[in-house]
């Protein structure tokens, strides 16, 4: 008889323990939630990475590979040119006023 009085309140009072650490204790439902979103955050980041890797990767294997990646970045970031080339700059004066 005892025993069907005090089962219920003990099952009560576990139940609200666990409750009491769903909702507030270490490493709650709101620090999941905040984890999800971290990480969904990052995997974004971490995708953005992944394709500037394998365009770095893919740059490099060019390089190694070909000589028009050496010879077009000579173009365009030292200004080099071929013999027999001619190489014309045009410059804009930036003191003129453009024509209405």
């Amino acid at each position: 008889m005892i025993l069907n009085r005090k089962l219920p309140i003990l099952l009560l009072i576990i139940l609200a323990y666990l409750q009491y650490a769903f909702w507030y204790g270490k490493n709650n439902i709101f620090d999941y939630q905040q984890n999800l979103n971290t990480t969904a955050i990052m995997q974004v980041e971490n995708e953005k990475l992944r394709l500037r890797n394998e365009q770095m990767f893919a740059e490099i294997s060019d390089l190694y590979d070909g000589s028009d990646a050496i010879e077009e970045r000579a173009r365009s970031h030292l200004g080099m040119i071929k013999p027999d080339e001619h190489f014309y700059r045009i410059v804009i004066d930036s003191s003129s006023s453009p024509i209405n």
